[in-house]
């Protein structure tokens, strides 16, 4: 009786027979890998009717053989059930090997692997005819897999080992990067200090210590101890409850902010104060929104810590930080929100400020549509930190004061607007000129001291719009005062609103002197040594060279007039020729050491000749009351200016006024003018303008065709211009149109062909009218502003008459008449008009033969100008062709 075979023996039952061929062995080992261990075979049509079995298609018992032929009936394998006409195969039950037949040789394992690696690599046909067990015994069973019992996906997952291994050198890498990283950090330096955390904004005074503007960040820096500790507190509860004893950062905000960071959320938050301040205050820290950039404030705050103390960071946290308004640090806030200085912040104050931080620009928007919702929602959530910080101080808050204080009302103040914006704009060019850009005005922090009056200011105003009310808004008056001891400009009237016209005419409109040029030459003539005793012709015309002649406007009783007298009444003819003996270079000198534009006076030369002794050469107001101070003044001169001293943030002097005087004629020429100018006040055309209460010299002047009227006149305090002129606006089709706030309108509508450049009117300067002289409205405006402008001040006298100098008559003194034409005194100026004229007429006023400034008389073929451009009208009046002139924005 044959044995069973023994545990390591091959086969499944009966060993095969000696002659069995090797590929049976081979063919069972296909068919076993071809079905599953122990599964019935399914039933097949194509087998019971011994048909070949489809390509591809599981291959049933009695399929054809290895080789194609077809499997002989026999009996089932002992491994599968026997086809029969039952039940379907599919219900059959299954047949167990034998316990001991899973046990193999070694041989046989050999010889199975190769097999099954042989079947893994065959093809699909190969391993269906093969799925079938050998004529000599039933199939194997198919091999274990490879991974034991494990799920597939398992196979995937390392070992636990490789992953420990893995984190640890992963681990190691990224610490000790971030270690080198850290190393690397610099710690920032004051010098590193970023450019605006500094900033603070610059004060302009005036003339009474009173705040005139301020101007660029608003910043008032403060030594911690000047804030309140509840004020302290209330930041650091809103902010960073944990700064006091924190390393410079918080782990749990880290996480959350390079969350935010990474998501897009809220990206600036959870940064501890310190992280806010090194980013706010330190160059190299970016606002951009990446993790380097977060990691590297990360590093700076841990090493910012370990370097300044707690309140150090805290001081320049609170000084640098944004509340709104456009209010930086906390000094700026408690001005912007509740009008205090931060000493006088209450706890609540503290708290609103506090909780501005997280939003400024979000919170002024909705507070400014009346939205206090979410003010109220922070407010409540400080406070109640505050009280988790320190429940014994501020515990009660939250029911002593529920809801956020009441703030002052928010309007930004717009220094560009009125009077004050002429003001300003006056100072920022002089600072401008000494080499201070606004932009450093915005930041400097400087403390800039004018010399501008707003009560004067306001009497100017009210001076020109008194006389000039009614008149009709083409007519346009300047007015500028100077204190001529020392330069300061006081006063001046350049325009009712800055915000509606900014072109300033007292600094910026420049107009033929006329007639008020007149006591340049005397100052020149005095200044030589020639005395006002000499004699000086009254009958023209004039004719000196390269000039047109030049005549009087009225006739004359006598041939010749002492040079007091010329002056009073205004000679054109005495002038001229005054002019012609002293010379123009000296009569130059003089004007443009006392003020005026030298570029424009030579300029006037050169195209008017001797013209310029009567007023063809253009000045400004301010330049004409600074001009005047040389006969107010013992014959010295200061520029004119708008600042009295600059001091910086620290309190250092960065510059003062200059107190250089210009001595531009001697102190007795200077008197002797002064005596010549008076008479113009007490007799002359200038008589409209006499104070009440104390003595004053001055000057009329008009223009050809009354185009430009002037009065200049001044105290020993005080020297005041006033101008006015007249500027038609028309287009280019000879509309005319009005003006638009002292400006002619460059735009149409809603018309898009008008630009500045091609603007839709131009200005054109025409006659004031026949009413307009310098002794009428000028002169009326100057009296009413020096009224108000002298009031308080003490009478000074002027300095008496030196008569210095020689007598140096341009004609013979003419001889006696039965009734002879006295020479007005000047300390005895009481007789009336038709006693000290010297003119057939009372003392009318004088108009001057010139040329219109616009208006380019250069001959073309290069030939010597004969005089002005015009025909002569009257005796000697030279009636001048309307010119046209840019618009005075344009100018600017």
């Amino acid at each position: 009786m044959p044995q069973a075979p023994q545990t390591g023996e091959s086969g499944w039952g009966e060993a095969p027979p000696p002659s069995r061929r090797p590929e049976a062995a081979y063919e069972q080992t296909g068919a076993m890998a071809a079905h599953a261990y122990n599964e019935p075979t399914p039933y097949n049509e194509a087998t019971s009717r011994n048909e070949p079995p489809r390509r591809n298609e599981p291959t049933p018992y009695n399929e054809p053989g290895p080789r194609g032929n077809p499997r002989p009936p026999g009996p089932v394998p002992s491994h599968g059930p026997a086809p029969s006409p039952g039940p379907s195969p599919e219900h059959e039950p299954r047949r167990r090997a034998p316990q001991g037949s899973r046990r193999r040789g070694s041989g046989e394992q050999e010889t199975r692997s190769r097999s099954n690696q042989e079947t893994m690599v065959s093809d699909g046909p190969r391993r269906a005819r093969r799925s079938g067990g050998g004529p000599g015994g039933p199939a194997e069973p198919p091999r274990p897999p490879e991974d034991g019992d494990r799920p597939r996906w398992r196979r995937f997952i390392p070992s636990w080992k490789i992953v420990v291994a893995s984190f640890v050198v992963l681990s190691a890498g990224i610490f000790g990067m971030i270690a080198v990283a850290y190393a690397n950090t610099p710690v920032p330096t004051q010098s590193q200090v970023q450019d605006g955390v500094k900033d603070q904004e610059s004060i302009i005074y005036d003339a009474h210590g009173k705040e005139l503007a301020r101007l660029g960040t608003k910043r008032v820096p403060l030594e911690l101890q000047q804030v309140p500790r509840a004020v302290q507190d209330a930041v650091i509860a809103a902010e960073n409850d944990t700064f006091r004893e924190d390393a410079g950062i918080s782990f749990s905000g880290m996480v959350r902010s390079l969350w935010s960071t990474v998501s897009g959320e809220q990206v600036q938050g959870a940064s501890t104060i310190t992280q806010q301040m090194a980013r706010a205050y330190y160059d190299g820290l970016s606002q951009e929104r990446t993790i380097q950039r977060k990691v590297k404030e990360i590093f700076v705050a841990v090493k910012l810590n370990k370097q300044l103390p707690k309140e150090q960071i805290l001081e320049q946290y609170l000084n640098t930080i944004y509340f709104g308004r456009g209010a930086y640090g906390i000094g700026a806030a408690a001005d912007a929100f509740f009008n205090k200085k931060v000493e006088k912040l209450t706890p609540e104050q503290g708290a609103y400020l506090a909780g501005r931080i997280q939003n400024p620009d979000a919170f002024d928007l909705a507070e400014k549509a009346g939205k206090l919702e979410a003010t109220e929602f922070r407010y409540d959530y400080v406070i109640r930190q505050m009280a988790k910080l320190n429940p014994q101080a501020y515990g009660g808050l939250a029911a002593k004061t529920p809801t956020a204080p009441k703030r002052i009302k928010y309007k930004p103040k717009d220094y560009f607007q009125g009077l004050r914006g002429y003001m300003v704009e006056a100072v920022l060019n002089e600072l401008e000129a000494r080499s201070i850009s606004r932009e450093d005005v915005d930041k400097g922090g400087y403390r800039i001291y004018s010399t501008l009056d707003m009560k004067l200011m306001r009497a100017a105003k009210a001076a020109v719009n008194q006389h000039t009310g009614s008149l009709t808004p083409e007519i346009n008056a300047m007015l500028a005062a100077v204190n001529p001891t020392n330069g300061r400009i006081l006063a001046f009237y350049g325009g009712d609103d800055y915000a509606k016209d900014a072109w300033n005419d007292a600094f910026l409109s420049q107009k033929q002197a006329a007639s008020a040029f007149k006591p340049y030459v005397l100052a020149a003539w005095l200044d030589v040594g020639y005395s006002l005793r000499s004699w000086v012709p009254t009958k023209g015309p004039v004719k000196l060279p390269g000039t047109t002649p030049i005549d009087n406007d009225h006739s004359m009783k006598s041939s010749a007039v002492d040079v007091v007298a010329a002056t009073a009444s205004s000679v054109n003819t005495a002038y001229a020729k005054m002019g012609e003996k002293v010379g123009l270079d000296k009569v130059i000198d003089i004007a443009s050491k006392a003020g005026l534009s030298e570029t424009r006076l030579k300029d006037a030369e050169s195209r008017h000749h001797y013209l310029i002794t009567i007023g063809s050469s253009q000045v400004t107001a301010v330049e004409q009351a600074g001009g005047y101070s040389i006969f107010a003044n013992g014959g010295k001169h200061f520029d004119n200016h708008v600042i009295i001293k600059v001091e910086d943030k620290s309190g250092n002097i960065v510059f003062t006024e200059d107190k250089t005087a210009t001595q531009v004629i001697s102190p007795e020429a200077a008197a002797d003018a002064t005596a010549a100018l008076q008479a113009v006040v007490k007799s002359g055309t200038g008589r409209s303008a006499a104070l009440y209460d104390r003595p004053t010299g001055g000057k009329t002047g008009t223009n050809n065709e009354n185009k430009e009227a002037w009065y200049v006149g001044f105290t020993p305090q005080i020297s005041t211009a006033v101008g006015m002129f007249r500027q038609e606006c028309r287009t280019k089709g000879g509309k005319i149109v009005k003006p638009v706030n002292d400006t002619c309108p460059w735009a149409r509508g809603k018309s898009k062909k008008y630009t500045m450049q091609n603007p839709y009117s131009t200005a054109f300067e025409v006659t004031l009218g026949a009413g307009f002289q310098g002794a009428t409205y000028p002169a009326a405006i100057w009296k009413t502003f020096m009224t108000e402008a002298t009031k308080g001040q003490k009478v000074v006298p002027f300095p008496p008459r030196a008569d210095t100098g020689i007598s140096e008559d341009l004609v013979p003194k003419p001889e006696p008449t039965s009734t002879p034409t006295p020479t007005p005194d000047p300390d005895n100026l009481d007789q009336g008009p038709d006693e000290s004229c010297g003119f057939v007429e009372p003392c009318d006023e004088d108009s001057n033969v010139s040329v219109d400034p616009n208006v380019d008389d250069f001959p073309e073929n290069g030939e010597e100008d004969t005089g002005f451009l015009g025909d002569q009208d009257g005796a000697g009046q030279a009636t001048m062709p309307e010119s046209s002139m840019p618009s005075r924005r344009e100018q600017q």
